[in-house]
């Protein structure tokens, strides 16, 4: 590994040692009650270096992007003639497949009570969500250009709106306290086929079933 190569390996783990320290400190006390200068010295580093690597406190909450831009990138990266929904709906069934996969839906319900009990994490996820959208617009059009934009804002909009219900439903599905893996599994199951039926009534238009 080249001297650039361990630099970048060590400022990743840094970054991610911080941003583990801070989601179980927001996790335990509540977003608002705990300070970056808390999760620096919890951490063992300067406030500058959570700086360095969160722009802002939301920041070290929200610490993956992906959520904000998967969408538009799965749309640029869609084979030929894919259907937009059809894409949006087997990228969202790859990331909850993910989440599961890496632990992180068991702590879904908490993760969930933690932004509701935060005016500024609430107003974070509006932001998120209306940049989503934005990005989700933009990808359609420049997959096919001959979109009319308002078609192009109206499905990404959609996918926000199921996004945003999916999101609920999974924080209901998951078993509170500690969850086995079975459980865990029925959960992703479930929200699977909330998933399918979901995008299932965009694609047709069936609101009733």
């Amino acid at each position: 590994m080249t001297e650039m190569g361990r630099r970048e390996r060590k400022k990743q783990l840094t970054r991610q040692a911080i941003s583990d320290v801070a989601t179980r400190l927001f996790m335990a006390r509540g977003f608002d009650a705990v300070t970056v200068a808390e999760v620096a010295a919890a951490a063992d580093v300067a406030v500058q270096t959570v700086f360095n690597h969160f722009p802002t406190k939301e920041d070290l909450f929200f610490d993956d992007a992906s959520w904000v831009t998967g969408p538009a990138e799965a749309i640029r990266t869609a084979p030929p003639g894919e259907p937009p929904l059809e894409t949006l709906r087997k990228h969202y069934l790859t990331a909850i497949r993910q989440r599961h996969e890496l632990g992180y839906l068991a702590s879904w319900p908490a993760f969930s009570r933690t932004i509701e009990g935060s005016p500024a994490l609430v107003a974070r996820v509006r932001q998120n969500a209306q940049t989503m959208e934005d990005l989700l617009a933009e990808a359609l059009l420049e997959r096919n250009p001959k979109t009319a934009p308002l078609l192009a804002r109206l499905v990404a909009a959609q996918y926000g709106a199921a996004q945003k219900v999916l999101e609920q439903e999974l924080a209901r599905l998951m078993p509170t306290g500690e969850a086995t893996d079975r459980q865990l599994a029925r959960a992703t199951k479930l929200l699977e086929v909330a998933i399918d039926r979901v995008f299932e009534a965009l694609c047709s238009g069936n609101w009733e079933s």
